[in-house]
């Protein structure tokens, strides 16, 4: 594999600046990375598995669960 990528990168080295630049946004293009999402588009998900559960039930239960 590295081999591949070595000879992909020394193929690039002969394009022209455009080709260069056209290149890079197709790469750029086909990375799955999607934005930073921030951490507050998050709240309330799962607040329906909690809605029953009293917490300080739920945090001795696993303290309890340690020791055994």
């Amino acid at each position: 594999m590295a081999t591949n990528i070595e000879s992909l990168i020394e193929a690039a080295k002969h394009l022209s600046p455009e080709e260069q630049e056209r290149l890079l946004v197709a790469l750029r293009q086909s990375q799955s990375i999607s934005e930073p999402r921030r951490i507050t588009e998050i709240r309330g998900l799962g607040k329906d598995t909690w809605k029953s559960i009293d917490a300080q039930d739920y945090v001795n239960s696993e303290r309890d669960s340690w020791e055994n």
